[in-house]
């Protein structure tokens, strides 16, 4: 476990999480305002679980974490840190599965990631980044209290708005 919220259990990835990431990364919504990762099989939700997020946490310290209900043990997304080569600081990342989304769940974890940032990793600022037309997470960097600083060019010819926050 990297750290709880009052509802909350935010712990590092395994294997055994892999029907859930692999249910997450082919939602719709995560294909709209994320990205198609093109995964379709365990086998490659295993890899990605492996490559993408425990072989990240052990060499940057941190990675997209599993966000579990305490009371029924549910996985109900994943949020957590992420450093781009495309941008010049380390980002927030965040993803729901549609039946847990506008009961502040979202809201509760990066609030408790934002402290953890703080006091854990001693980090003094964070970056987001968001689609354009994703006003729902705009919103909710907004709530958290990061600030739109612009639009910048993002892969494949697209587009991202990139907020910041300084941790203080």
């Amino acid at each position: 476990m990297i750290f709880e919220t009052e509802r909350l259990k935010l712990r590092t990835l395994d294997a055994d999480d892999a029907q859930f990431y692999l249910q997450l990364v082919n939602e719709p919504s995560f294909i709209e305002n994320i990205r198609d990762k093109g995964i379709r099989k365990i086998a490659e939700a295993e890899q990605a679980i492996q490559t993408g997020h425990r072989e990240v946490q052990e060499k940057m310290g941190f990675s997209l974490y599993l966000a579990e209900r305490k009371e029924d043990k549910a996985a109900i997304g994943l949020c957590g840190l992420v450093k781009r080569d495309d941008l010049p600081g380390i980002d927030i990342g965040y993803a729901y599965l549609p039946a847990y989304t506008g009961k502040g769940y979202a809201y509760e974890a990066n609030a408790g990631l934002l402290k953890y940032a703080r006091t854990e990793l001693k980090l003094t600022e964070l970056l987001a980044i968001v689609s354009p037309h994703n006003q729902a997470s705009s919103n909710l960097l907004e709530k958290l209290g990061f600030q739109l600083q612009e639009t910048i060019p993002w892969k494949e010819g697209g587009a991202v708005k990139l907020f910041k926050r300084l941790l203080d």
